[in-house]
């Protein structure tokens, strides 16, 4: 196990930094004297690579004569790099191009999931700095209430995030969310380093984070990066949003697996992404809040309109719980 040690009331593993016996970088712009310039989000982790490379070699659409570049502008000084290799901006693929669509009817969600999205856009206010996941995170937005302003965070290096782009002409390969979607950037955006996002993060400046989950427990436990034996594409940057100091984590997820078992449970069976982190999750069933001090659990303090209590406490792994008096219902999903 890995050393911890705890600052201001909270606990941190501590790990030896990484050292790269080879780095390999991607720049938009590189000059003879190997300062590089980065667009957009391909910033993120390019110039930390290139840092704790003991050998870093630059892919750069472009190079210019030492001089030609303002020092202003310049996001990661030559000393770091070695080699520097031209490559064409037409060799840059989109991985995930998303744009908005022409049908309207293309982007309507219902039923159960459509209400998890309108019950989590309530959870915004005005002036947050947001961080949502991929999927019905994201998709929450389409539901901000009218007169809140937030501004999106993405961990991979963009604040101010913007709509998907409108046609595939206007689709940057070097404007991408974390899941690697193809944005756009709002008037006032700014775009910078993983390192300085996470800075963001583990600073506190992140006022709220919705994420998905596999499974969380009673005491506020999440589970939301790997099932074991499957695909692990990574596990971004969950573990750092669900464990900064004063942001507000809440959980939007189906309340049951596809099998029918119950996501919510006493406690987790797949390995955590953060432990007492979560503050409210919100199922297709209700919305529950999560008593931190260990003391009372869960909360039901909403319900779905078409369900009782005793249906959601059937399809939930532990017990929970309720609001006196009637239960508010959440929104319809229609």
């Amino acid at each position: 196990p890995r050393p911890t040690q705890e600052f201001d009331g909270y606990e941190y593993v501590m790990e030896y930094a990484l050292k790269g016996e080879l780095s390999l970088v991607k720049a938009a712009v590189a000059d003879t004297r190997g300062n590089l310039i980065f667009r957009g989000t391909a910033q993120n982790a390019n110039p930390d690579a290139a840092m704790a490379g003991k050998l870093t070699i630059v892919e750069a659409e472009e190079i210019v004569p030492a001089g030609e570049l303002n020092p202003n502008d310049i996001h990661l000084p030559g000393v770091y790099v070695h080699k520097v290799v031209q490559t064409g901006p037409e060799e840059k693929l989109i991985e995930r191009l998303r744009i908005q669509s022409n049908d309207a009817a293309a982007g309507i969600v219902k039923g159960g999931r459509a209400r998890i999205m309108r019950r989590a856009a309530k959870e915004f206010r005005d002036g947050m700095y947001v961080n949502l996941g991929i999927g019905m995170p994201t998709m929450s937005s389409n539901y901000i209430p009218e007169g809140i302003n937030i501004e999106l965070h993405a961990e991979n290096g963009l604040l101010g995030i913007g709509p998907y782009p409108e046609s595939e002409e206007e689709a940057d390969a070097d404007y991408i969310n974390a899941g690697k979607e193809t944005i756009t950037a709002l008037p006032g955006a700014s775009c910078f380093s993983s390192s300085e996002s996470f800075n963001m993060i583990r600073g506190g400046h992140i006022d709220l984070t919705i994420l998905g989950g596999l499974q969380c427990s009673q005491n506020g436990d999440l589970a939301s990066w790997i099932v074991p034996g499957k695909l692990l594409k990574g596990m971004g940057g969950a573990m750092d949003l669900v464990g900064a100091p004063g942001s507000r984590v809440v959980v939007t997820m189906d309340h049951t697996a596809k099998d029918g078992s119950p996501k919510i449970l006493k406690e987790c069976s797949l390995p955590l992404t953060g432990h007492k982190v979560v503050d409210r999750i919100i199922t297709d069933l209700g919305v529950f809040d999560v008593n931190l001090d260990g003391k009372d659990g869960l909360t039901l303090v909403e319900i779905s309109p078409d369900v009782t209590v005793e249906q959601v406490r059937n399809a939930t792994g532990c017990d929970f719980a309720v609001v006196p008096g009637p239960i508010p219902l959440m929104e319809n999903g229609e």
